[in-house]
């Protein structure tokens, strides 16, 4: 089995003596970022995944929009080449459902305020999904651009007067065909500050979106694969699992060398062939760490590396140098001077 971070014992990264599709049975791997950006799949995605489903591990595909029903997201993972059925995909919609059917049983009427795959994934668990001014045992809240705002008003005033209430996801942005958009989390935090209620929330970086994920397809030893430190990284800390922080996304070298210890990964890799290859943390050397041909080690606040290597060993070695920099000092390296590998 791989060794987990372990800092008592100078561990930062964990390391895996066989390529972690086989050390790790599921891979739960969030979308924008780490299979496609945009229109596009990340260069090398779908060949990277169907060698690791080849190799034996279960693939599922979560996200925490909640407005796409999984046969869409299905869909579209088609079009671009990844080998994806219906019940490969868990959403946060249906994170929510399952939260929901826990807690009222099916059967319960519960008002829906977002888009289709909201409506969709409550139907699904036997809830039924009525309207803003219908009698119901509670709310569940998602991505909607649709929704109107005299439904967002009234959705609003029965949360403060005691409807208790589900977000899907508290996720700040989302990616339009026109820039960076405001998501559903910009919502949430105007019905909290308006209501005065903290929601349950089902995505990431909350557990239910991973629970629901692993009662789905399965898995006993599952690895969370995603881009973002701050939903998927954190989310697999507080669910207790391990975790693969892939570079084709979001997270570049600023926010990996600022990362403190809740929001760090057991893993780094550029991509995801890092699913297919074993894993080794960098080893103390001087003044720093090495690994692969790279020794990284941070001088007078800032970050530098020399050598010659991989660039999934640059990588590693840099993290590595750049924590135990933070721990120590509380202050994240300096990485002005540092230009990141090719891939």
């Amino acid at each position: 089995m791989p060794a987990r971070p372990d800092p008592e014992e100078g561990r930062v990264l964990g390391s895996s003596a066989q390529p972690l599709c086989q050390d790790y049975d599921l891979a739960m791997l969030d979308l924008d970022g780490v299979v496609y950006v945009g229109g596009d799949a990340v260069p090398g995605a779908p060949g990277h995944l169907a060698d690791a489903r080849a190799a034996g591990m279960r693939l599922a595909f979560i996200t925490n929009n909640a407005s796409r029903p999984p046969a869409q997201v299905a869909e579209h993972l088609r079009e671009l080449g990844v080998a994806a059925e219906v019940d490969d995909v868990v959403t946060s919609a249906q994170a929510a459902a399952q939260v929901l059917v826990d807690r009222f049983g099916a059967g319960a009427r519960v008002v829906s305020l977002g888009a289709v795959g909201l409506r969709e994934a409550l139907g699904a668990a036997g809830l039924v999904p009525v309207g803003a001014d219908d009698d119901a045992v509670a709310i569940a809240t998602g991505y909607g651009p649709d929704v109107l705002w005299s439904e967002i008003m009234r959705a609003a005033v029965r949360i403060r007067d005691g409807l208790p209430w589900v977000a899907s996801n508290t996720d700040g942005t989302f990616p339009a065909a026109f820039g960076v958009a405001p998501g559903h989390g910009v919502q949430v935090d105007m019905l909290r500050r308006f209501t005065g209620v903290d929601p349950v929330v089902a995505g990431k970086p909350e557990r239910p979106l991973l629970d629901e994920t692993v009662r789905r397809v399965g898995g006993r030893r599952p690895l969370m694969v995603g881009d973002r430190l701050d939903t998927d990284i954190e989310g697999a800390q507080r669910a207790q699992l391990d975790s693969l922080l892939v570079l084709t996304g979001v997270t570049g070298l600023p926010e990996l060398v600022a990362a403190p210890p809740e929001l760090r990964p057991t893993f780094v890799a550029p991509d995801l062939a890092g699913l297919l290859e074993t894993h080794q943390a960098p080893v103390a050397d001087g003044d720093g760490f090495a690994l692969g041909g790279w020794h990284a080690a941070v001088a007078d606040g800032g970050l530098t590396v020399a050598g010659h290597g991989a660039p999934a060993t640059w990588w590693r070695a840099v993290a590595v140098a750049a924590w135990t920099h933070l721990d120590a000092s509380g202050t994240p390296a300096d990485v002005s001077g540092l230009s990141t590998p090719a891939r």
